[in-house]
């Protein structure tokens, strides 16, 4: 019962992150967009109120005239929207996500015992520190230097290196899959940090100067945009790398490489090259910026470069004879998975409900155990029962031959 519950909360936690992930990542993508396009208005109205940036556009029937004022507007006549619950929402559901599936199973998740051999209290709190010293050297870094001059230039030259630098400690102290999604939620959580440390503290103090009825220093308070509109930019930038870090778990191809730590590096390389790309196209086109179509040519390269470097070595003579090989009988299975399955899916223990300690079982489970040993590669865990290569190759060729459960 309790596995069974593990999984609902799984299930659900993931539904609401994802939801609560497009909502915000939606709504950062739309506000860069509206600022790769508003124009300054020259009809005197406008200006007069301290419109800086104005377009129209038509949507679902009808249409909308955004506007943007430097610092604040002298009134605001309507309720005022703010961002910031997506960002809170989707930062709580994925770390309680990450708690459920990583944290409250680090023995299995996280930990790989042929990299690091320690408790899972040790490696909790190494994973957690992930995310706490990472933001500590971001928003360090962004103070100390963001400000000055080719401060933007210096900053992303030292957090990329910073990157570099965690993605290769989590995948030399952490399974695999586990380190790629813990630098996406390193990443993250600098992300909703910079909303609820920055973004919104700052913007509260405008407005609080705004609606206090007293003179205010329209200039002493535009430091607090100039603030929010750094952080907000290198979240959109941060934003592909993430969501390629939170989907890799799923493709074990990738994590499981000897050289992990590179693909991932590159990978999000490429992510962060093509959303320069888009963010950058809109002021093209409005004659703000140079042809960003280098920023996705050199993104594309790296990612095409990543699956070939990845592509699976062709069949040696060995591999084809082994192919052309009788189909392999239950008989021959069996002794493959009583030693490297049966630990967790027999009679003592039946992780995710499955147990392969009979030809019954094994038959009813066939489907799932190609996909998970064979396609995906996903099981057994972190290959913590040692499954050679030629005992998967052993589990395809059964499969293939009809999964047969019969002596």
């Amino acid at each position: 019962m309790d596995a069974y519950l593990l999984d609902w909360a799984n299930l659900l936690l993931r539904w609401v992150h994802v939801i609560t992930a497009i909502a915000w990542i939606g709504s950062s993508f739309y506000f860069v967009f509206l600022d790769n396009n508003l124009i300054k208005p020259t009809s005197p109205d406008l200006l007069e109120k301290g419109v800086d940036g104005a377009m129209w556009a038509v949507h679902g029937g009808g249409f909308y005239n955004p506007q943007k004022y430097m610092v604040a507007p002298k009134k605001i006549h309507t309720k005022l929207h703010w961002f910031y619950w997506e960002s809170y929402s989707t930062w709580l559901t994925g770390f309680a996500l990450f708690t459920v599936l990583y944290l409250w199973n680090a023995g299995t998740f996280l930990i790989d015992k042929s990299l690091m051999d320690w408790s899972p209290a040790m490696a909790i709190t190494a994973a957690l520190s992930f995310l706490v010293v990472f933001w500590l050297i971001y928003d360090t870094v962004c103070r100390t230097l963001g400000f000055t001059e080719n401060g933007e230039l210096k900053v992303g030259i030292i957090m990329f290196l910073v990157v570099c630098f965690a993605s290769w400690l989590a995948c030399n102290l952490f399974a695999g899959r586990a380190a790629f999604l813990l630098v996406g939620a390193m990443i993250a959580t600098a992300m909703s940090a910079n909303v609820f440390f920055w973004i919104i503290p700052g913007q509260r103090k405008v407005v609080a100067a705004m609606t206090s009825g007293e003179t205010y220093d329209a200039q002493g308070l535009a430091i607090h945009g100039k603030r929010g509109k750094q952080r907000s930019v290198h979240n959109t930038y941060f934003t592909l790398p993430v969501i390629f870090a939170m989907l890799s778990n799923h493709y074990s191809f990738l994590y499981t490489s000897a050289h992990n730590w590179v693909i991932l590096i590159l990978m999000m390389l490429s992510g962060a090259l093509i959303r320069q790309f888009f963010v950058q196209r809109h002021g093209y086109h409005l004659g703000r910026a140079a042809n960003p179509l280098p920023y996705a040519i050199a993104g594309v390269v790296v990612l095409i470069g990543v699956i070939i470097w990845l592509r699976p070595a062709p069949a040696t003579p060995s591999m084809a004879s082994a192919a052309a090989a009788g189909p392999v009988t239950y008989a021959q299975i069996q002794p493959i998975l009583a030693q490297r399955c049966n630990s967790c899916h027999g009679e003592q223990l039946q992780m995710k409900n499955i147990r392969l300690d009979s030809p019954a079982l094994v038959s009813t489970h066939a489907q799932n155990v190609y996909q998970q040993v064979v396609i995906t590669r996903q099981m057994p865990m972190n290959n913590a029962s040692g499954l050679t290569e030629d005992e998967r190759g052993l589990i395809k060729r059964w499969f293939e031959a009809g999964a047969p459960t019969t002596p």
